[in-house]
């Protein structure tokens, strides 16, 4: 467990971190001083060789050679948006890991960071911070025979001016929040990057009923005799081709007795996805170990909530089954009878998604869910539109659609919505049932959204379609490569915002 410590002396720590203003380096370059005087000489041959740049998420490390009770100094460009400080000490712990620093000290007692914090938000800028420190030095669970053991940070502390030291309050606030909230998206990432044959939908379950009683909360783990009861059609129908049979995880968190309200979030766990009979290329297949990030996500935002005491009732639901071919699979052509009662014609099975989400949908508001978010890696389609840079959204109600992106752009996790136009129901109409899983490849991600549409009982209801931003090939800014633990932090600050 990381340490957060707040003192004015931090001369045990093996690093110094310190945040500087665009002002503050232009200052040092017309002769003030910032940090100790052969430390700003090094600084200006950097600012001048460009090896390090008025420019924000710029750093620099330098070793202070005894100058400084630190082994090292690393300075970072930031700007004022909590965002920015985010992003920007993201790049920092770049150089940190590097250095393998097991202790920093982060100074913001300057008069230019202490002003550039208060015009934003003290905070929601040092919880920004840490977020962004923190889940940029995540490291991917490996299994090696030998590895190489890695420093691991330990320790933070914080150098403040007196002012600052009055509130330190405010910053241990602050500073813990942003502690639960790395923790959560660790779990998410941990989960989302196991191998399949590690998280089975009974695997996940059990972590599932840790989680839980670590939280003290209620759960429902539903078998696939206790599904079959329940007439969960859509789940058992997915899960039957496989020998690893489905379950339908259900946690119950209940934070504000006087309200009325409750959040249902849903994530979509197939645990790995074959395409079943619809068997998808095999080139790229190990990467569907991702397929259950929606169910992560909500995991992840669920250990955030209970963790922090948020004021709100959530009921989290989790479908989870492998999506298999055998001679027991689902079929093209099949029609199947969902929780709702509604009918489906399957006409590809790697559209199984929407089918375990459907009977999550009923789930949730047969517990009492008033609102509802899903949460899933649902159609290649998203990738083709949005990349991997932003996750879709398609949604029956613009205030709650417009709460998830007013909460996303506080995690900086960027949601885009789609269009929901009555004329995309057309495609997946079907002349041997209600619906038919896939409208096929035009309109994709709408058209799976909108299938999802026919299960939320006119609740207010936003998809989220994480199947461009769950998992990448590339490590960026405080994503690692693998599982990102997308939308975890997003539906923790929509919840939590009411809380504010």
């Amino acid at each position: 467990m990381t340490l957060y410590k707040y003192e004015d002396i931090a001369s045990e720590a093996d690093g110094l971190l310190l945040p500087v203003t665009a002002v503050e380096l232009e200052a040092l370059q017309n002769g003030q001083p910032l940090v100790q005087p052969q430390i700003d000489k090094q600084l200006q041959l950097m600012l001048d060789n460009q090896t390090f740049r008025v420019k924000q998420g710029s750093s620099a490390a330098i070793a202070t050679l005894g100058l400084l009770p630190q082994q090292y100094v690393v300075v970072v460009v930031v700007e004022q948006a909590a965002g920015g400080w985010r992003e920007a000490f993201a790049q920092a712990a770049g150089k940190l890991k590097s250095l393998k620093l097991s202790s920093i000290a982060i100074d913001i007692s300057s008069p230019a960071i202490a002003a550039a914090l208060q015009a934003i938000g003290e905070k929601q800028a040092l919880k920004a911070a840490i977020e962004g420190l923190q889940l940029a030095l995540y490291e991917r669970q490996v299994s090696k025979k030998e590895q190489q053991s890695a420093v691991e940070l330990q320790r933070i502390s914080f150098v403040l001016n007196d002012e600052q030291l009055a509130r330190q309050a405010d910053y241990a606030q602050a500073v813990a929040e942003a502690e639960h909230i790395v923790e959560s998206v660790k779990l998410a990432r941990d989960l989302t990057n196991m191998p399949g044959n590690d998280l089975t939908p009974e695997r996940l379950a059990f972590y599932a009923e840790e989680l839980a009683q670590k939280l003290e909360l209620d759960i429902e783990v539903l078998d696939e005799w206790s599904c079959a009861e329940e007439q969960m059609g859509g789940l058992l129908a997915v899960g039957q081709g496989s020998v690893n049979p489905p379950r339908m995880i259900i946690i119950h968190y209940e934070g504000n007795a006087n309200s009325s309200e409750k959040w249902g979030l849903v994530g979509k766990g197939i645990t790995f996805d074959t395409g079943g009979i619809s068997l998808k290329p095999a080139a790229g297949m190990e990467d569907m170990i991702s397929d259950m990030g929606g169910a992560a996500a909500v995991l992840g935002a669920i250990h955030a909530i209970a963790s922090l005491k948020v004021k709100a009732n959530v009921v989290a639901v989790i479908p989870t089954a492998e999506n298999m071919p055998s001679d027991r699979a689902l079929k093209p052509g099949d029609v199947i009878r969902t929780m709702s009662g509604h009918t489906v014609e399957v006409v590809n099975t790697d559209a199984e998604g929407r089918l375990v989400l459907a009977d999550g949908l009923t789930s949730a508001i047969k517990r009492g869910a008033t609102k509802l978010i899903d949460v899933a890696t649902l159609t290649g389609a998203v990738l083709v539109a949005l990349g991997t840079e932003a996750t879709g959204a398609v949604s029956n109600n613009d205030e709650l659609m417009n709460q998830v992106i007013a909460a996303s752009e506080k995690s900086g996790e960027r949601v885009w919505q789609l269009p929901a136009y009555a004329e995309y129901k057309q495609l997946i109409a079907s002349d041997v049932a209600d619906m038919k899983n896939s409208g096929g490849r035009h309109a994709g991600s709408i058209t799976a959204g909108l299938f999802l549409a026919n299960f939320v009982e006119d609740k207010p209801w936003v998809h989220l379609d994480i199947a461009g931003t769950a998992y990448i090939n590339r490590a960026r800014r405080w994503e690692p490569k693998g599982a990102t633990g997308v939308m975890a932090r997003t539906l923790y600050e929509l919840i939590a915002e009411k809380d504010r």
